[in-house]
């Protein structure tokens, strides 16, 4: 498909020199396609903080470029203070959104670069850790397409499918996580219906979901998100698909804020609810979705951000979180790129990664 080619490009890329990331402005969408070209280390705290790139595998993409670009820029240091200057750089980046566990997996990844090869020049290990940013990125693009084809499996043509937030190709590259199955079942030539949760406050499920999948030909309706109990119990949803940003070794997991009540309302109406995403959102060292830290931003998104007069008086108090978690017992299976997870969750993660 036209649309995966070009996304799989467009998201997230290296410059032609290497010396900068460049990104889509996924703040700009629908309406305008601009891209940011970024070379420093604030900037890129910035596009991760403000959702510029969003979509913890997007994410985490993002994060080994951006190092490999930063590290470029003090590669004549002697080992030590390189070391220094990358690992702070990087737990600066991770500062940016403490949810999304893919962040500081591909920082991690990239700081064990930096600390394997002390033996080595700064500019020898600044080539290795770019060799390792390409790595994740080819890494995630597998793992985008074997998760639609475990995914695929749980659906049959014509089906309808809800999904929240967005976990398609602009939060995820390749195939998406959440909307793998259905991009998947599309090259092979099944045909779904998509209900797409408009995803209040920021709207990633009307202003992105609804944006590629039209795009990408795929059959979409836009709805608010208290409409989806409807819709349910019309009939019209046959599974509900959603991405994560952070599971808990029981099962538990956070993604945009409003899903949880999606799983319940799945729940109630004997709906498939199935939560999608790569293994390396699975946190065994986070044990149960309590553990998990919700990140609260700026309350402004609720009271004006997408009106021209505010909706609220500005002495009204507002909370604004940015994701909830859905507890395991309202989730049917999670799709990883290494196969369909099952109930006991705890246990049948465990046995997935051998531990």
């Amino acid at each position: 498909m036209e649309q995966q080619k070009r996304a799989r490009l467009d998201v997230v890329k290296l410059s032609p020199d290497e010396k900068a990331v460049i990104i889509l402005d996924q703040t700009r969408l629908p309406n305008h396609e601009e891209y940011i070209t970024i070379q420093d280390e604030k900037r890129a705290w910035d596009a991760i903080k403000r959702l510029e790139i969003r979509g913890a595998p997007a994410i985490g993409v993002f994060a080994g470029y951006a190092m490999y670009v930063l590290s470029q820029q003090y590669q004549n240091l002697p080992y030590e203070a390189f070391q220094k200057e990358f690992t702070r750089q990087a737990d600066y980046l991770n500062s940016s959104r403490p949810t999304a566990v893919n962040l500081s997996w591909a920082l991690k990844r990239q700081v064990g670069v930096v600390n394997a090869n002390a033996g080595k020049s700064a500019a020898e290990i600044v080539a290795l850790v770019g060799e390792e940013a390409k790595k994740i990125d080819a890494e995630n693009l597998e793992m985008s397409r074997k998760i639609g084809e475990y995914g695929v499996t749980l659906v049959k043509d014509g089906d309808g499918i809800l999904t929240h937030c967005n976990a398609g190709y602009l939060a995820c590259l390749g195939y998406g996580t959440a909307t793998a199955p259905i991009y998947y079942g599309q090259e092979q030539g099944m045909t779904f219906h998509v209900y797409s949760d408009e995803t209040r406050p920021l709207l990633q499920g009307a202003r992105l979901t609804s944006y590629e999948l039209q795009k990408s030909g795929v059959d979409v309706t836009m709805i608010c998100d208290n409409m989806a109990s409807l819709v349910m119990k019309q009939g019209k949803i046959n599974a509900v698909f959603v991405g994560c940003d952070r599971v808990a070794a029981n099962g538990d997991f956070a993604n945009k804020i409003g899903t949880s009540g999606v799983a319940i309302l799945a729940k109630h109406y004997g709906i498939p609810f199935y939560t999608l995403g790569p293994s390396s959102t699975i946190d065994f060292d986070t044990k149960t979705g309590d553990d998990i830290h919700i990140e609260l931003r700026d309350p402004d998104e609720i009271r004006s951000m997408w009106y021209k007069e505010p909706m609220a008086l500005p002495e009204v108090k507002t909370f604004n979180p940015s994701f909830d978690v859905t507890d395991h017992s309202l989730v049917t299976g999670i799709v990883t790129e290494r196969g369909i997870v099952y109930p006991p969750f705890e246990e049948n993660l465990r046995k997935l990664f051998n531990r």
